[in-house]
């Protein structure tokens, strides 16, 4: 175990500089910078030319790049272009409602999907083709709907008609139901994504458990079908579920970045998006990078929970 760690973690550098480098050099390759978009066209000359000496543009780019290198081994994020507040301040304040609704997503996901799709491999052993057919049908179908569609959808549904949920408003921690109904939307979009792509991986792979001796000599001890389904095949069927899990975290990711500019929601993705629309190369870049380590983690955990799934996993 130590040495798998040791070894991640020297992997580990690479990957945050090889997604620094890309993400400095495409930050710069869009049109304007952060004075283009403060100044407009109020300002030009040595006006301007001062905001980019005071921001820090005026200098070539790989100084620019070495620079900020030398602020993320100091662990500074600096301060952003536009405002001057600092960078790690706005990701901390961000990141908890970001973090909640991704914890929440991926529990409810998992618990949604691995349900149906265990459900669905049962049937289809079981020979009900059409109880099958039509979970599979349905998971591909939510599966096809553009995020921001299903958004748009729901706030017309449940806002806007119902006025069951919001879709706007503050985020007030100390109001759990007010809490929930203000996720409430965002969650049931993004969970749908997830729950029709690990829904079909799990259909998958304990379909094809159910066919080997084990399951067989289970049930020839008497032991009832869904305990059977549940406790022998669901287990032994998990690794490829979990592969599939660990890698919806990086489409989550993404999905999370629309999903909180469409409900209105102060998290990393709106953050993100703000950086993009300011030209805050040391916003967008501080929010990629956090983005990028979160994913990272994410793998390790992975890694890890195949090590207590199946002791046969070698590091």
């Amino acid at each position: 175990m130590k040495e798998y760690l040791v070894k991640k973690a020297w992997q580990l550098i690479p990957t945050v500089l090889g997604v620094v480098t890309l993400v400095f050099i495409v930050m710069r390759l869009i049109p304007g910078d952060a004075t283009s978009h403060m100044a407009g066209d109020n300002l030009s000359g040595d006006a301007l030319n001062a905001m980019r000496e005071r921001m820090g543009l005026d200098v070539p780019i790989w100084q620019q790049y070495f620079n900020y290198l030398l602020q993320l081994v100091r662990l500074d994020l600096g301060t952003t272009m536009v405002t001057g507040q600092p960078v790690a301040k706005l990701i901390l304040e961000a990141l908890p409602v970001t973090f909640l609704i991704s914890v929440l997503t991926v529990g409810i996901s998992c618990l949604v999907a691995i349900t149906l799709g265990t459900l669905a491999a049962f049937t289809a052993h079981k020979g009900k083709k059409l109880v099958d057919s039509v979970l599979t049908w349905i998971t591909m179908l939510v599966d096809l709907m553009p995020s921001f569609w299903m958004a748009l959808l729901l706030m017309l549904l449940f806002t806007l008609t119902l006025g069951w949920l919001p879709a706007t408003g503050s985020i007030d921690y100390g109001d759990p139901l007010g809490l929930l109904r203000r996720i409430a939307l965002p969650l049931i979009v993004l969970c749908m994504g997830q729950i029709s792509t690990i829904a079909r991986i799990t259909r998958t792979s304990v379909l094809e458990v159910l066919n080997e001796d084990y399951i067989r000599t289970a049930r020839a001890f008497g032991a009832p079908q869904l305990l059977v389904v549940f406790r022998h095949a669901l287990k032994n069927a998990a690794m490829p579920i979990i592969t599939v899990a660990g890698l919806a975290f990086g489409s989550l990711m993404n999905g999370t970045v629309i999903t909180e500019f469409i409900f209105s929601i102060p998290g990393i993705g709106s953050l993100l998006i703000g950086g993009i629309k300011m030209r805050d190369y040391t916003l967008v870049q501080s929010v990629i990078l956090v983005y990028s380590m979160l994913f990272i983690v994410v793998n390790m955990m992975t890694d890890l929970i195949y090590r207590y799934m199946d002791p046969r996993v070698k590091y």
